[in-house]
């Protein structure tokens, strides 16, 4: 998963890491970080889509990087899953508290060569953006992981908390990679997850407006509505026709909206971003952090496809299958409603609303395999906000740090569940949709790479020191 992110220059006093030398400042182009952009360069070649195989060649081509740099092999494993991997590596402290667990994810979206402007697995440099599939989600993020655990072994830094690196091999699919690691390494103060969270500019003035902390996010639940009928010859159509049925059925989920919901994560987040935001949507933000009762401010939310998941459980059709052969009636007609579903809200309450939805008693709907996993908002740590805030204050002086919740899944429902508080904190500051993950031409703004080696460094030594 990736969300929106938001492009800018690092301050003149930021400090990055360049590999084999130390610090340096005020240097944050890509020029400055050879042994990280070689690095990247790889990662970004090697196509860790599902079904490739690649995962675990990416694998072990980062465990040969942490075990080079002095992390001992016995700390290192690769854990096969199926056709995937994980890759966990272990920076041990002096063990006097619970382990600090890092998370990330190696595996990308499919991309097809033929459908991008350039060839979407060689890293390219050009007008101040780095191009390639996972540049932005999230392999760019994984490389600055592996290299502040390398900077921080060559320092000689000795936490009180262990570091345990946990990258998945299949967030963008199945996360059974991701079930692994938790059943695992459930026993940990926190997760900082690399895949969420960071910091948005404003998309007319570049500056930056915000920066939040994910610390909620939707359970994520695919239902399978089903219908069936005798069928029978094309030529002689009938009333009980399931792909009819279905249609009807799918324009009525279409027109239902679950009520507007809200949590202090959810509110803190549009109190500040309605600071930041002209115009009625702007105002619409500050009204419902204030008054999440307001109908008006609720409706304006909902009209926007980036906020009506902040505040709503929202579910809308994504597949289609019926019939069985183009001169029959046919037989049966499903779909596949995809439901992100708000923090606290049953599963079954979710499913029981579709039935009522849909009201069609002839209809099934079953919820899907894997089932859905709830995943409980993540209490708000004052040495965690303080630790992100010092990070991105040392960048960008006075910008707002707050909590926030992703529309979208990540590998921390997983350690959520198993009571691990998980906070995303991607280092990356970008323009909303200026990444495209997941799309054509997946771009990160190049200073993102100092940037982050600098956020990254600063964070982890606060906490874990």
């Amino acid at each position: 998963m990736r969300t929106p992110r938001a492009l800018g220059s690092a301050a003149a006093a930021t400090l990055v890491f360049c590999a084999g030398i130390g610090l340096a400042h005020a240097d944050t182009t890509t020029a400055a970080l050879p042994e990280t952009m070689a690095m990247l360069k790889h990662a970004i070649s090697i196509p860790t889509v599902e079904g490739e195989h690649q995962v675990p060649v990416l694998a072990a081509y980062l465990a040969d990087k942490l075990k080079a740099a002095g992390i001992p092999a016995g700390d290192v494993e690769i854990i096969p899953v199926g056709e995937t991997a994980a890759l966990v590596a272990r920076y041990r402290g002096t063990g006097e508290g619970k382990p600090i667990l890092l998370s990330g994810h190696m595996d990308v979206v499919a991309a097809k060569r033929q459908d991008w402007t350039r060839d979407p697995f060689t890293l390219i440099e050009e007008n101040g953006y780095l191009y390639g599939r996972g540049t932005a989600d999230m392999k760019t993020a994984v490389v600055v992981l592996v290299e502040t655990l390398i900077r921080l072994k060559r320092e000689g830094f000795k936490p009180r908390h262990d570091l345990i690196l946990l990258l998945s091999g299949d967030e963008e699919t199945a996360m059974a990679s991701t079930r692994e690691l938790a059943k695992r390494y459930h026993d940990a103060e926190f997760l900082l997850n690399a895949d969420a969270g960071g910091g948005t500019l404003n998309p007319d003035t570049g500056k930056p407006a915000l920066y939040q902390i994910q610390a909620a996010e939707k359970t994520y639940a695919d239902f399978r509505i089903a219908l069936t009928s005798p069928g029978g010859h094309s030529s002689e159509p009938t009333a009980d026709n399931a792909i009819y049925r279905l249609a009807r059925i799918i324009d009525r989920v279409a027109s239902y909206q679950f009520p507007p919901q809200s949590n202090e994560i959810t509110r803190a987040s549009l109190r500040a971003l309605g600071a930041h935001t002209p115009g009625p949507l702007g105002a619409a933000m500050t009204q419902f952090a204030a008054h999440p009762d307001d109908a008006t401010a609720a409706a304006t939310l909902s009209a926007d496809p980036a906020y009506v998941g902040q505040i709503r459980t929202t579910c809308v059709a994504t597949m289609l299958n019926g019939g069985h052969a183009l001169n029959a009636l046919p037989q049966s007609a499903s779909v596949n409603v995809n439901c992100r579903i708000f923090p606290g809200t049953p599963v079954d309450s979710v499913r029981d609303t579709l039935v009522k939805v849909i009201d069609d008693q002839s209809a099934s709907v079953t919820v899907l395999q894997p089932p859905p996993v709830a995943s409980p908002a993540s209490p708000l740590r004052q040495d965690v906000i303080a630790a992100v805030t010092d990070a991105v204050h040392a960048r960008y002086p006075g910008v707002d740090v707050v909590p926030g919740m992703s529309a979208g899944a990540s590998d921390s429902m997983y350690f959520r569940n198993a009571g691990v508080p998980s906070y995303g904190i991607d280092a990356a500051f970008t323009k909303p949709d200026d990444t495209f993950a997941h799309g054509l031409n997946e771009k990160l703004p190049a200073s993102e790479v100092a940037a982050g080696l600098e956020f990254w460094h600063r964070v982890l030594v606060q906490l874990a020191e």
